[in-house]
């Protein structure tokens, strides 16, 4: 995991015109882009395992690309840290583990709490108009549960978190967040799945109308509290059901 953020880092400005993601589903311009953008659903949604091994002569007929664009998409993933690349064995997807999550989810917290300070601080009314909309969006995507369409409450989910920083003002931050939020979404699609197995008493919509109303009523503290312990959750659920770390074959 080191060696994929570390890659990450590296070619963040590279690939940022690719990699930086839209709630909206986003529309490929080339082929490797269309590679790209499969393989990383793919992974992120768990067809591509945890500690998958990623063969080009396989994967470049499944997605219908020759060897050499696919090793372009999977150099952007690697990027993204996504993959890992294993000297002359070749590519991995990246594995899950409660360490992992736990390292994720301390840095998105101390990355978004205070995104989300400034931007209440700097929010106007445009910012707030905003918000409302996409609290509305969620609400409705929200109604028969996460589980009910994972894809379409991801994207209404994805909208909300990036509306209530879009006043904050500084583009590295809201990079790292995006990054740190694609990483996030596979430890959530595990949640889901296995909060649907096994019932919790979690109630996602209620932590996001606490964000919302604190958000709305100017309370910088409240807000932050509230988006740190929205965070949390997910790890505290995967600590206690337990985590599947996927293949390594």
């Amino acid at each position: 995991m080191k060696r994929a953020i570390q890659a990450g880092v590296s070619g963040a400005q590279a690939a940022s015109t690719t990699t930086v993601a839209h709630a909206e589903p986003e529309v490929p311009r080339t082929l490797c882009e269309r590679a790209y953008l499969d393989l990383r659903q793919d992974i992120i949604q768990g067809r591509l395992a945890p500690g998958e091994r990623l063969r080009v002569e396989h994967l470049k007929d499944r997605y219908n690309v020759g060897a050499g664009t696919l090793r372009e998409a999977l150099a952007l993933l690697v990027s993204d840290a996504l993959v890992t690349v294993e000297g002359q064995r070749g590519y991995r997807v990246t594995g899950i583990s409660l360490a992992d999550l736990q390292d994720l989810t301390d840095t998105r917290v101390m990355l978004e709490t205070e995104a989300v300070r400034l931007s209440i601080r700097h929010g106007d009314a445009q910012w707030e108009a905003h918000l409302r909309a996409t609290f509305d969006a969620l609400s409705d995507a929200e109604s028969l549960g996460p589980s009910a369409n994972p894809e379409h409450w991801e994207r209404a989910n994805r909208q909300f978190h990036e509306a209530l920083i879009a006043a904050h003002r500084s583009p590295w931050s809201k990079y790292l967040l995006d990054l740190l939020y694609r990483h996030g979404e596979r430890y959530r699609r595990v949640a889901i799945r296995r909060g649907t197995a096994q019932p919790s008493s979690r109630n996602v919509h209620e932590e996001h109308t606490a964000i919302f109303e604190a958000a709305m009523a100017r309370q910088e503290a409240r807000a932050a509290l509230a988006v740190e312990v929205h965070i949390r959750l997910t790890y505290e659920l995967l600590a206690k059901l337990g985590l599947e770390t996927g293949t390594s074959e």
